[in-house]
Protein backbone atom coordinates (compact mmCIF):
# COMPACT_ATOMS: atom_id res chain seq x y z
CA UNK A 1 0.00 0.00 0.00
CA UNK A 2 1.36 3.56 -0.73
CA UNK A 3 0.30 6.72 0.77
CA UNK A 4 0.33 10.20 -1.55
CA UNK A 5 -0.90 13.31 0.66
CA UNK A 6 -3.02 15.57 -1.43
CA UNK A 7 -3.01 19.46 -0.97
CA UNK A 8 -4.46 19.52 2.29
CA UNK A 9 -1.61 16.81 3.86
CA UNK A 10 -4.26 15.38 6.20
CA UNK A 11 -6.17 14.00 3.67
CA UNK A 12 -4.36 10.88 1.75
CA UNK A 13 -4.60 9.25 -1.36
CA UNK A 14 -4.10 5.49 -1.28
CA UNK A 15 -3.15 2.91 -3.90
CA UNK A 16 -3.29 -1.26 -2.55
CA UNK A 17 -1.05 -3.50 -4.89
CA UNK A 18 -3.28 -5.43 -7.74
CA UNK A 19 -2.87 -8.71 -9.28
CA UNK A 20 -4.06 -10.27 -12.12
CA UNK A 21 -3.99 -12.93 -14.43
CA UNK A 22 -6.33 -15.16 -16.73
CA UNK A 23 -8.85 -15.37 -13.91
CA UNK A 24 -9.28 -11.78 -12.87
CA UNK A 25 -7.45 -10.28 -9.93
CA UNK A 26 -6.65 -10.16 -6.28
CA UNK A 27 -5.99 -7.06 -3.82
CA UNK A 28 -5.77 -6.80 -0.17
CA UNK A 29 -7.93 -3.55 0.17
CA UNK A 30 -7.16 -3.40 3.71
CA UNK A 31 -4.33 -4.75 6.11
CA UNK A 32 -4.29 -2.78 9.35
CA UNK A 33 -0.50 -3.46 9.66
CA UNK A 34 0.10 -2.01 6.14
CA UNK A 35 -2.37 0.98 6.44
CA UNK A 36 -0.10 2.07 9.79
CA UNK A 37 3.19 1.52 7.78
CA UNK A 38 1.95 3.64 4.70
CA UNK A 39 0.49 6.51 6.52
CA UNK A 40 1.42 6.16 10.16
CA UNK A 41 -1.78 5.83 11.34
CA UNK A 42 -3.48 3.85 13.48
CA UNK A 43 -7.03 4.30 13.18
CA UNK A 44 -9.82 2.25 14.66
CA UNK A 45 -12.85 1.51 12.26
CA UNK A 46 -15.99 0.82 13.61
CA UNK A 47 -17.98 0.88 11.10
CA UNK A 48 -18.53 -0.17 7.49
CA UNK A 49 -21.03 1.58 5.20
CA UNK A 50 -22.06 0.99 1.20
CA UNK A 51 -24.04 3.02 -1.03
CA UNK A 52 -25.07 2.37 -4.23
CA UNK A 53 -26.19 5.42 -6.34
CA UNK A 54 -26.90 6.25 -10.09
CA UNK A 55 -25.16 9.08 -12.01
CA UNK A 56 -25.97 12.53 -11.22
CA UNK A 57 -26.68 11.25 -7.44
CA UNK A 58 -24.51 13.90 -5.19
CA UNK A 59 -24.27 12.43 -1.65
CA UNK A 60 -22.99 15.17 0.76
CA UNK A 61 -21.14 17.15 2.04
CA UNK A 62 -21.37 15.39 5.47
CA UNK A 63 -19.97 15.16 8.52
CA UNK A 64 -20.23 14.74 12.44
CA UNK A 65 -19.67 17.63 14.77
CA UNK A 66 -19.99 15.96 18.25
CA UNK A 67 -18.62 12.35 17.08
CA UNK A 68 -15.99 13.35 13.84
CA UNK A 69 -15.82 10.39 11.72
CA UNK A 70 -12.37 9.74 9.95
CA UNK A 71 -13.66 7.84 6.92
CA UNK A 72 -11.71 5.14 3.89
CA UNK A 73 -13.48 5.47 0.80
CA UNK A 74 -13.11 3.30 -2.06
CA UNK A 75 -15.62 3.09 -4.88
CA UNK A 76 -16.23 -1.05 -5.56
CA UNK A 77 -17.39 0.04 -9.03
CA UNK A 78 -18.52 2.41 -11.32
CA UNK A 79 -16.97 6.21 -10.69
CA UNK A 80 -17.05 9.16 -8.31
CA UNK A 81 -15.67 12.49 -7.87
CA UNK A 82 -14.64 12.36 -4.19
CA UNK A 83 -14.67 15.37 -2.07
CA UNK A 84 -13.34 16.52 1.43
CA UNK A 85 -13.74 20.48 2.84
CA UNK A 86 -11.07 21.19 5.49
CA UNK A 87 -14.23 22.38 8.59
CA UNK A 88 -11.47 23.11 11.46
CA UNK A 89 -11.18 26.34 12.40
CA UNK A 90 -7.98 26.39 13.44
CA UNK A 91 -6.41 25.17 10.62
CA UNK A 92 -4.24 27.23 8.15
CA UNK A 93 -6.39 25.07 5.19
CA UNK A 94 -9.69 25.74 6.67
CA UNK A 95 -12.87 25.91 4.43
CA UNK A 96 -10.04 24.67 1.37
CA UNK A 97 -11.10 21.28 0.16
CA UNK A 98 -9.35 18.49 -2.58
CA UNK A 99 -11.19 16.23 -5.17
CA UNK A 100 -10.11 12.49 -6.29
CA UNK A 101 -11.72 10.48 -8.90
CA UNK A 102 -12.17 7.07 -7.45
CA UNK A 103 -13.25 4.19 -9.77
CA UNK A 104 -13.50 0.17 -9.31
CA UNK A 105 -10.89 -0.44 -11.75
CA UNK A 106 -7.64 1.35 -10.00
CA UNK A 107 -7.68 0.38 -6.60
CA UNK A 108 -7.07 4.04 -5.08
CA UNK A 109 -8.77 4.77 -1.86
CA UNK A 110 -9.20 8.21 0.19
CA UNK A 111 -8.62 8.75 3.95
CA UNK A 112 -10.27 11.50 5.16
CA UNK A 113 -9.71 12.42 8.90
CA UNK A 114 -12.14 13.88 11.61
CA UNK A 115 -12.99 17.67 10.95
CA UNK A 116 -13.51 17.05 7.66
CA UNK A 117 -16.91 17.14 5.21
CA UNK A 118 -17.10 14.72 2.92
CA UNK A 119 -19.46 13.54 -0.48
CA UNK A 120 -19.26 12.43 -3.86
CA UNK A 121 -20.66 13.15 -6.93
CA UNK A 122 -21.31 9.54 -9.18
CA UNK A 123 -19.95 10.04 -13.05
CA UNK A 124 -20.50 6.65 -13.94
CA UNK A 125 -24.25 4.67 -14.51
CA UNK A 126 -24.13 3.16 -11.16
CA UNK A 127 -21.38 3.50 -8.68
CA UNK A 128 -20.41 1.60 -5.31
CA UNK A 129 -19.27 3.20 -2.81
CA UNK A 130 -17.54 1.57 0.67
CA UNK A 131 -16.29 3.22 3.42
CA UNK A 132 -14.99 1.99 6.67
CA UNK A 133 -15.86 5.17 9.90
CA UNK A 134 -13.79 5.45 12.94
CA UNK A 135 -17.29 6.50 14.42
CA UNK A 136 -20.71 5.42 14.67
CA UNK A 137 -23.15 7.17 12.69
CA UNK A 138 -24.62 9.35 15.27
CA UNK A 139 -27.98 11.27 13.92
CA UNK A 140 -27.93 13.82 16.78
CA UNK A 141 -24.65 14.79 15.45
CA UNK A 142 -25.15 14.69 11.94
CA UNK A 143 -24.71 17.66 9.65
CA UNK A 144 -24.39 18.49 6.15
CA UNK A 145 -23.02 21.65 4.65
CA UNK A 146 -24.21 23.01 1.16
CA UNK A 147 -22.69 21.35 -2.07
CA UNK A 148 -23.01 24.67 -4.32
CA UNK A 149 -21.88 27.03 -1.46
CA UNK A 150 -20.56 29.96 -3.12
CA UNK A 151 -17.38 30.62 -0.59
CA UNK A 152 -16.24 27.07 -1.15
CA UNK A 153 -16.68 27.15 -4.77
CA UNK A 154 -15.90 23.37 -5.63
CA UNK A 155 -15.90 22.70 -9.54
CA UNK A 156 -18.39 19.93 -9.74
CA UNK A 157 -18.34 18.16 -13.28
CA UNK A 158 -21.82 19.55 -14.97
CA UNK A 159 -21.47 16.99 -17.16
CA UNK A 160 -22.71 14.43 -14.81
CA UNK A 161 -26.21 16.30 -14.19
CA UNK A 162 -26.62 18.52 -16.95
CA UNK A 163 -28.86 21.48 -17.09
CA UNK A 164 -29.74 21.31 -13.60
CA UNK A 165 -28.82 20.12 -10.24
CA UNK A 166 -27.46 16.74 -8.96
CA UNK A 167 -30.01 14.15 -7.00
CA UNK A 168 -29.67 15.36 -4.05
CA UNK A 169 -31.65 14.11 -0.84
CA UNK A 170 -33.45 16.60 0.95
CA UNK A 171 -31.44 17.30 3.86
CA UNK A 172 -28.68 18.24 0.89
CA UNK A 173 -31.14 20.42 -0.70
CA UNK A 174 -31.84 22.28 2.69
CA UNK A 175 -27.99 21.91 3.97
CA UNK A 176 -26.54 25.66 5.33
CA UNK A 177 -24.14 27.35 3.64
CA UNK A 178 -20.93 27.66 5.28
CA UNK A 179 -21.35 31.08 7.31
CA UNK A 180 -24.16 29.55 8.75
CA UNK A 181 -23.27 25.50 9.08
CA UNK A 182 -21.85 24.45 12.79
CA UNK A 183 -17.81 24.13 12.23
CA UNK A 184 -15.41 22.90 14.61
CA UNK A 185 -12.84 24.78 16.50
Amino acid sequence: MRATPTRLPEVLLLEADRYGDARGFFCESYNRREFARATGLDPEFVQDNHSHSTRGTLRGLHYQLVHPQGKLIRAMSGRILDVAVDLRRSSPRFARWVTVELDGENERQLWIPPGFAHGFLVLSEVVDVCYKTTEYWDRDSDQSLRWNDPTLAIPWPEVAFPGGEPRLSDKDRRAPLLDAAPLFD
